[in-house]
């Protein structure tokens, strides 16, 4: 497994904790002991710990209450400083409590006592729970994410990726990001031929809180419109591109772009998770082998396991059209699932490559660059639709 697997592994959740109730100064304690914990303060009200919420640098809000009822005037205190998601403590809990927090923006509800272990397992869990707010910085967009992944290198995800992502930006019209998340041995920008000044690894090791106009400042624009965010240029860097930062930083690109294409390693890394929680469609890569197919019957398992929305999971057979003694149907049969996107293989893709441009954009005749245009257009719904849409909801809403 690679080192910055490991690296995440040890990372520690940035805590901070407020408000009291029986049993919450003995669960701190034991916390602040924790390996996988760093607690940065606790204060009895909101109002006290206002400074240190303000400071965008934490992963959760640990709020406990004595209260029967979801303490909606402190949980409202905590949002005017704070995107990081919050956890409701109590030692006694009611109906009316576990009800309430369904329909709010709260990660979890705790009630005491518990085993640490167990406190800090839902902690982890609610450093990847999916945050959507419906406006950042006053933008109105809600950008799709479109993941792709396979567990095996070699199945051409970061092809894929880069002719997708161009595919959107030219064809359809789309204003769109590609996010290399193979952060170690990232290639995008060297399928695209560009060299970027800037990395996702500058974005995330810049001061100041991350907002639409700061993303901006550090992608490159292919000729295509395309706009990039590559990989960092020396792997330990990889290792400072933390899931809470990667996490805001989807939230941002979601307002600032129509479609978010991400590239990533063949690893279910703390990165990768951070992104599938944020991910609208995500597309399956695989081959006609007998170990690919192995190695995606497990990641399907893993997907299962973190709760990702089958609804939301798409196979795409690569070369599907190579004569390898194995079909389509049978990848199906092994896989329980219905193969949604085939793209041929073409020799047109390696000399695309090489030449450091999209096959798509090179060779917009061949086979697999209909495919890819295909894919996008499935994808996403016509630019025109939409402004149809947009421009017919003032009047319905009028009516």
């Amino acid at each position: 497994m690679s080192s910055t697997t490991e690296t995440t592994q040890r990372e520690r959740v940035r805590l901070f904790a407020t408000g009291s109730c029986e049993g919450f100064e003995k669960l701190c304690e034991s916390l602040a002991g924790h390996p996988e914990i760093e607690l940065v303060g606790a204060t009895t009200t909101v109002a006290e710990g206002a400074p240190a919420l303000a400071g965008g640098h934490l992963d959760v809000i640990l709020h406990a209450t004595r209260g029967a009822s979801l303490p909606a005037d402190e949980l409202a205190g905590i949002r005017e400083h704070t995107r990081a998601p919050v956890m409701i403590v109590a030692s006694s809990g009611s109906a009316g409590l576990l009800d309430q927090a369904l329909d709010a923006d709260i990660a979890d509800v705790l009630l005491l006592p518990q085993l640490v272990e167990n406190v800090v397992f839902a902690i982890r869990k609610a450093t990847h729970t999916t945050r959507r707010p419906s406006s950042i910085g006053g933008g109105t967009r809600q950008g799709k994410i479109v993941t792709v992944f396979s567990p095996k290198g070699g199945t051409g995800k970061t092809v894929t990726a880069t002719n997708l992502a161009a595919a959107c930006a030219k064809f359809e019209g789309r204003k769109t990001l590609l996010l290399d998340l193979d952060l170690q041995f990232g290639d995008a920008a060297i399928m695209l031929g560009i060299e970027p000044e800037k990395t996702i690894y500058d974005l995330v090791v810049a001061p100041g809180e991350l907002d639409a106009e700061k993303l901006a400042g550090y992608t490159t624009k292919h000729a295509c419109g395309l706009e990039v965010l590559p990989a960092p240029l020396r792997p330990e860097d990889a290792e400072l591109v933390t899931e809470a930062k990667l996490g805001r930083l989807l939230e941002v690109a979601r307002e600032a772009f129509d479609v978010i294409i991400v590239d990533t390693s063949p690893f279910f890394h703390g990165p990768m998770l951070a992104t599938l929680d944020r991910t609208d469609e995500l597309l399956l890569l695989c081959s006609l082998d007998v170990p690919t197919l192995k190695n995606l019957r497990l990641a399907l398992q893993t997907l299962d396991l973190l709760s990702f929305p089958k609804q939301r999971v798409q196979i795409v057979l690569n070369r599907s059209n190579s004569k390898v003694g194995m079909k389509p149907n049978e990848v199906e049969g092994a896989l329980g699932m219905k193969v949604r996107f085939e793209l041929p293989s073409d020799r047109a893709v390696p000399l695309a490559v090489n030449r450091g441009n999209p096959v798509v954009l090179a060779e917009e005749g061949a086979d697999v660059s209909k495919a890819i245009k295909s894919v996008a257009k499935k994808l996403f719904a016509a630019p025109k639709e939409e402004a149809k849409k947009r421009r017919l909801l003032p009047a319905l809403a009028r009516s």
